[in-house]
């Protein structure tokens, strides 16, 4: 992928941002096509999201490649036809769809306590929320 122009760089999400050149792009490709096809705004934001979600997860303050591509959570599952454009809830970019292992790893990471005696939907909530308290706090630093 080409390396990002410095608008480009300046129009992406903070968690984007601190991540590999490779998500970088993609979200930014993706962001630009679905504004050609959509406009600015909320459904171009999501779509990019929705691209990146498929071959990264988020961890704490930025995204990281997932093991296998694929997607994230019953929402990234569902068909992208007119009928499912409204926002709908999702994992916010962690990989419901992982691992029980995998999740319990990432929530030791992410120091998240009492994770031993979660069930795989807790530990998704739970790396949820500790991801955007680690958001938070990086963009509190920037």
């Amino acid at each position: 992928m080409a390396e990002l122009s410095r608008s480009q760089q300046d129009e992406l999400p903070s968690t984007v941002a601190r991540s590999d050149e490779h998500a970088q792009a993609t979200w930014a490709a993706t962001h630009d096509s679905a504004v050609q096809s959509y406009g600015e705004g909320e459904q171009a934001h999501r779509t990019a999201f929705a691209a990146l979600k498929h071959g990264y997860e988020k961890v704490g303050d930025h995204w990281e490649p997932k093991a296998e591509k694929g997607p994230s959570d019953p929402q990234a599952a569902r068909s992208t036809d007119a009928g499912s454009a409204q926002a709908r809830p999702t994992a916010g970019g962690v990989d419901a769809n992982a691992s029980k292992a995998h999740l319990y790893d990432l929530a030791k990471r992410l120091g998240v306590e009492g994770r031993s005696r979660m069930r795989k939907e807790e530990l998704v909530e739970a790396v949820d929320r500790a991801n955007r308290r680690e958001t938070a706090r990086a963009r509190r630093q920037d």
